[in-house]
């Protein structure tokens, strides 16, 4: 064996046994132990494959950062792809699998692409794949595709919970290592209200895998000493497996907790992950730095990682990466670690030192190659030997694993999410936190801090501040001696020239230096150019193990400093986040709010079968007797309404009360037609533009009183419509007396149509509603005998006469069955949406199929309603643009099927007639279509090119998804009525 567990070393339960299985073979562990370091105890060192060559690759980190070691970790549908083995929790019954790889991990005959590496460079894929044409199709893409991705992701529905909570908190501390737990210590004994997260299982950061001596104790004693007081604290919450993945306004904080990824089965009273939005007073990050790779030749062998992650599987796990390990270092890191494996009895091979000189000793007998560097390794699957070279002297070193460190990067990603860019120290040669306010502060190793001893009091000095802004009780700032620190000077190193083999950058995406030369000489220098065009920093990890590195490799071939090459942009997640804690409990039914109107409960007794219409349950049709079919409850709901009455429930329309002295003229602004002289106790077909001109909604506004409106919108842009009118009030004319307010909720509304409408609702209403007394437009208050008062309007979307009743909400259902009960004799029913649109279609009225972000008024033949003569109004200065007045522009007209039985259906093309069916050769589209019982055959409404100079002509119908194509007449849009006499009567 070369990795191995070491006896009497770590922090693991040896006296807990885990079973867990990879790749179909069982293995054992301990609790306390990651997939990772279980793994390397068994003397697994491969545990991946590079996305682009499929090289063999091992754990490069210990940590969150880790581009190779990624998994599928769960069976069946509680599978999760690409998850870091290097922070997986152990547990009993975990089943892991290897990904990428085919067949086997050991045996991946896609490896074959390391031959084609020359042919594969960076933007190899915009070069690529464009001749012959016709095989993008067939061949390139479905190669491609399946090419793509890491894991798979499952397809079964994910069994577990998730849930959202909020918390609140003085101050937030981000990571538990040496300056987190000081900076919680110190705001915790002040009173403060504290959040500790942290997003390992295990508490205490770096100071896991330290052997230093902190007050007396080793520094793993210490951490559960102060965790222990920060527990019996009752102002500090204590947050583990929990990372703060997002920073956002406000200082409101994203995190996500891992409740049950550590159980293979976890319980259903639980959720297995939790969001958590944490709105802080302050923030501390304590998150301390990320280790940096080397670039040289085959430095990504499996067995070659950083000092850190070897000096952790060390000291928290009990496991040495290899029995003879090789040191390459600029700084003392590598002889921390060449010091702590040599205590345990690995054998170190040697350490290479980029230095000529250095403060720093190797353990006794251990040979140190000053100014040296490695310029290839050897092996297949696992690392056996380095070249190093010094001086132009090349020697070959056995070694079985290699422990690399070229400096520290400060993880100051939070810190940049809002935009801020990290800065550049030439001392530190490393990006560093940038100043973003005293609310949200850097502290320990993430602000620069190099020891564990400045650490410790750079945390105490951040919360100092924090409990001192709040007015808390001050205490002192005195922190614990350490023993055993390292001298952190360096000197930087980013790559080793005249490497004999591939020099990667970025380990998952096989990022070379030679790619990032290219895309320099290409063009594409600009890190964010550089990051697209070679793939680098784009993987699962985005860049926070080898972004620092590559920017660094960028800034010398153009011959800048880092500083001018600076970052590519931070954004939210720090880490994946799954997509179920994002959506919490809001899924499958639950996915969205579902509303339900005032008379949903009416419907339902009255046999309504509901449909989903946005957010909305809403009523399609009413099943009665024997009807078997939809179509047979639909058309027997138009006949009776057109012959009798029938009552729809429409209090999904959006309803908007206007107030102010100035309403009038903040209406006569919005809409495109006139609106400042409606008279009192009137209603008007209103029609809204967007700013470019194109119909952006529809409804009637009706005048209550002086200064009194109220607009109904349509059901799917009744929240857009009160924005837009908010902001036009707001930004367009705040100088304007105008007052809004939604009141979609509050109002049951119901449209009463047929020709005996009038007679049913009279039995009902004290007031007159004779024609003579409210003819057709008219809008005013009534009171309902024995009821409330109602508001009442004579509008129709049917054709027929019609009356919109609305009254409060809690009034709705009593209403409707007084309604129902009242029209009984007179041949009364209910109908639902799908008659509606029926009834519509018959006469040409349009809703949003038409009106569907591309068209005019005058598309729709509404041109009347543009009154151009009015000063101005939202859109009317670009809706007289060449492209919107064009003669060849679609227009709205109506069509029959020549063929009777033939069915229209929406979403159809046209064509002319004779001409080959091909979407080159479209004329327009059916936009709405239905079987009219009163026609007698299928009818629709479609856009057409000039499509009003057409009528009478035969166009073609096709329909590739449906398999028909057929001939339909162009006619007028209205098909039953065309001169409103009903409206009148």
């Amino acid at each position: 064996m070369t990795s191995s567990r070491i006896a009497d070393v770590g922090l693991v339960d040896r006296g807990r046994v885990v079973k867990f299985s990879y790749d179909g073979r069982a293995y054992k562990g301990f609790e306390g132990d990651t997939l990772a370091s279980a793994l390397l105890a068994n003397d697994q060192m491969l545990m991946g494959r590079s996305f682009k060559y499929h090289r063999p690759r091992g754990p490069v980190t210990a940590g969150p950062s880790e581009p190779n070691a990624l998994m599928t970790i769960g069976a069946q549908a509680r599978c999760e792809p690409n998850t870091r083995a290097t922070v997986a929790e152990l547990y009993n019954g975990m089943v892991a699998k290897s990904q990428n790889a085919w067949p086997s991990l050991k045996y991946d005959l896609a490896a074959i692409n390391g031959l084609l590496s020359p042919m594969l460079g960076a933007g190899f894929y915009y070069k690529t794949f464009m001749w012959p044409a016709a095989f993008w199709e067939r061949l390139y893409e479905p190669l491609i595709r399946r090419a793509a991705g890491l894991g798979k992701a499952v397809l079964a529905t994910d069994p577990d919970r998730y849930e959202k909570s909020w918390a609140h908190c003085d101050l937030l501390v981000i990571g538990s290592g040496p300056s987190g737990l000081m900076a919680a210590l110190t705001a915790g004994r002040a009173g403060l209200r504290v959040i500790l997260a942290e997003q390992d299982f295990r508490l205490g950061g770096s100071l896991l895998s330290e052997t230093a001596v902190i007050g007396g104790v080793s520094a793993p004693d210490f951490v559960a000493a102060t965790l222990a007081e920060l527990a019996a604290m009752p102002n500090v919450t204590i947050m583990p497996r929990t990372t703060v993945f997002g920073w956002y306004d406000d200082m409101v904080f994203g995190a996500v907790e891992k409740v049950q990824k550590h159980v293979a089965v976890p319980s259903a009273d639980k959720p297995v992950e939790r969001l958590w939005r944490i709105a802080a007073g302050r923030a501390v990050l304590a998150s301390g730095a990320e280790e940096r790779p080397i670039v040289f030749g085959g430095n990504d062998r499996p067995g070659i990682m950083t000092a850190d992650a070897a000096r952790t599987y060390l000291n928290r796990y009990g496991v040495a990466i290899g029995r003879k390990v090789a040191i390459f270092t600029n700084n003392g890191s590598g002889y921390r670690t060449a010091a702590d494996l040599s205590a345990r009895g690995v054998d170190i091979a040697a350490i290479i030192d980029s230095r000529a000189t250095s403060t720093d000793f190797a353990p006794y007998g251990v040979r140190v190659i000053r100014s040296g560097s490695i310029v290839d390794t050897k092996g297949g699957k696992r690392l056996s030997g380095i070249m190093t070279n010094r001086f132009g002297y090349d020697e070959m070193i056995e070694c079985d694993a290699l422990a690399m460190s070229g400096g520290w990067s400060p993880i100051v990603h939070l810190m940049c999410q809002r935009g801020a860019r990290p800065v550049w120290s030439e001392a530190a040669q490393a990006f560093m936190a940038p100043n973003v306010g005293p609310l949200f502060t850097a502290a320990g190793s993430a602000a620069g801090q190099t020891t564990i001893s400045e650490c410790l009091r750079d945390g105490a000095v951040k919360a100092h501040a924090a409990v001192e802004a709040v007015g808390g009780v001050i205490g002192d700032l005195n922190t614990p001696e350490v023993e055993g620190e390292y001298d952190p000077s360096f000197a930087p190193l980013w790559y080793v020239p005249g490497a004999r083999s591939k020099a990667f950058v970025d380990f998952q995406n096989d990022v070379r230096i030679d790619d990032l030369a290219l895309a320099t000489r290409e063009g594409f220098g600009h890190v964010e150019h550089a990051k697209r065009y070679t793939t680098s920093g784009m993987a699962t990890d985005q860049g926070k193990l080898g972004n620092v590195n590559a920017v660094a490799l960028l800034a010398g071939m153009r011959g800048v400093s880092p500083a001018e090459v600076g970052t590519t942009t931070y954004r939210p997640f720090y880490t994946p986040v799954s997509f179920g804690a994002l959506a919490g409990t809001a899924r499958a039914e639950q996915s969205r709010p579902i509303r339900t109107s005032p008379l949903h409960g009416w419907a339902k007794r009255n046999g309504a079968a509901f449909v989903e219409s946005g957010a909305w349950y809403r009523s399609a049709y009413f099943v009665q007797g024997e009807e078997k079919s939809w179509r047979e409850s639909v058309d027997r709901e138009a006949l009776n309404v057109r012959k009798n009455a029938g009552l729809c429930d429409v209090s999904t329309l959006g309803k908007i009360e206007i107030f102010g002295g100035d309403a009038a003229e903040f209406l006569n602004r919005i809409y495109s037609n006139a609106f400042l002289k409606l008279p009192v106790g009137k209603a008007r077909y209103g029609l809204m533009l967007r700013e470019d001109g194109i119909v952006f909604d529809d409804g009637t506004t009706s005048r209550l009183s002086e200064n009194h409106y109220v607009m109904t919108t349509t059901t799917a842009y009744a929240a857009e419509v009160m924005a837009h009118l908010e902001f036009a009030a707001q930004t367009f004319w705040p100088d304007l007396d105008v007052r809004l307010v939604s009141v979609s909720d509050q109002w049951a509304q119901m449209s009463l149509a047929g020709p005996k409408s009038r007679t049913i609702l009279q039995k009902l209403v004290e007031d007159d509603l004779s024609n003579a007394s409210f003819p057709f437009l008219a809008a005013g208050k009534v009171q309902l005998k024995g009821g409330p008062e109602a508001r009442l309007f004579r509008i129709s979307f049917s054709g027929e006469l019609a009356y919109e009743l609305a009254v409060p909400a809690g009034y709705g259902e009593a209403v409707a069955d007084a309604i129902m009960d009242a029209g009984r004799d007179e041949g009364i029913c209910a109908y639902g949406v799908e008659a509606l649109d029926v009834l519509r279609i018959e006469k040409g009225h349009v809703t949003h199929a038409e009106l569907d972000g591309r068209t005019t008024a005058d598309d729709v033949g509404l041109s009347r309603m543009m009154a151009m003569a009015k000063p101005d109004f939202i859109g009317k200065r670009l809706s007289s643009r060449y492209g919107l007045t064009a003669a060849d522009r679609l227009q709205m007209v109506g069509l029959k099927p020549v063929e009777r039985d033939k069915p229209l259906k929406a979403g159809a093309a046209l064509l002319r007639e004779g001409a080959e069916p091909s979407m080159t050769a479209g004329q327009g589209f059916v936009s709405s279509a239905c079987f009219s019982p009163h026609v007698g055959q299928w009818i629709g409404l479609a856009m057409l090119k000039s499509g009003r100079e057409r009528i009478g002509e035969k166009i073609l119908v096709w329909d590739a998804v449906r398999g028909s194509e057929f001939l339909a007449e162009v006619c007028a849009p209205v098909f039953v009525d065309p001169e409103n006499h009903n409206l009148h009567v």
